[in-house]
């Protein structure tokens, strides 16, 4: 195998392309020690010492910093590992340690992501934040469900009137227009309760729906 090119991509880090293929990225102290030379032969040794036990170990650490500060789902945590130019079956075995110890699990962040949401977000809102962060939305409907489907009709009450207070809306004062508009609005955001006979009034500084 031979190295065919070294390419700076930070100060302290360089790209390392073996046979014409990239390999992998080293600090540049990690280069010198290997003491690996463009148009060079890399030794058999070497190329397994690092695939085998200087990235995955650099890896499996990296994984475990960014996860001490916030919680990931594993599509995220790929896609911070990927920025990182580790080579894919790197990011494999990182993924596989930090799963094998829980420290990822999309079920578990879709559960505490809906139970915090839930009274301030639409389930429509929250399913697409969850589909955006990496987790199905098989996986998400099927958690919103056994997190919030049985609250789901007072969730959405208490979210319908809050937008109606965050827009000072009125629905007695308000024109024809102006009420079709709104159900609109709230149709769009997935609320199941809105329907075209539906009415609003307000009562002693509180909301309250009158279908």
């Amino acid at each position: 195998m031979t190295v065919t090119a070294i390419r700076e991509i930070a100060k302290s880090r360089v790209l390392v392309s073996v046979d014409e293929t990239f390999a992998f990225v080293l600090y540049k102290g990690e280069l010198r020690s290997y003491g690996l030379k463009e148009g060079q032969e890399i030794t058999e040794e070497a190329y397994r010492d690092i695939m085998e036990n200087l990235l995955p170990r650099r890896a499996k650490l990296r994984a475990m910093n960014l996860l001490k500060n916030r919680s990931y789902t594993e599509k995220q945590l790929y896609d911070k590992l990927k920025a990182g130019d580790y080579p894919e079956e790197i990011i494999e075995q990182a993924l596989d340690y930090v799963r094998s110890y829980h420290y990822i699990d999309d079920r578990q962040y879709a559960e505490d992501y809906i139970e915090y949401h839930k009274e301030s977000r639409s389930r429509s809102r929250i399913l697409r934040d969850l589909v955006q962060k990496g987790i199905s939305i098989e996986l998400a409907g099927e958690v919103y469900e056994e997190k919030a489907g049985e609250d789901r009709t007072k969730l959405e009450k208490e979210q319908i009137l809050n937008l109606m207070h965050k827009k000072n809306f009125v629905p007695n004062e308000a024109t024809f227009e102006e009420n079709r508009s709104f159900q609109h609005f709230c149709t769009e955001k997935d609320f199941r309760l809105i329907r075209s006979d539906v009415h609003f009034y307000l009562t002693a500084q509180r909301f309250k729906f009158k279908i």
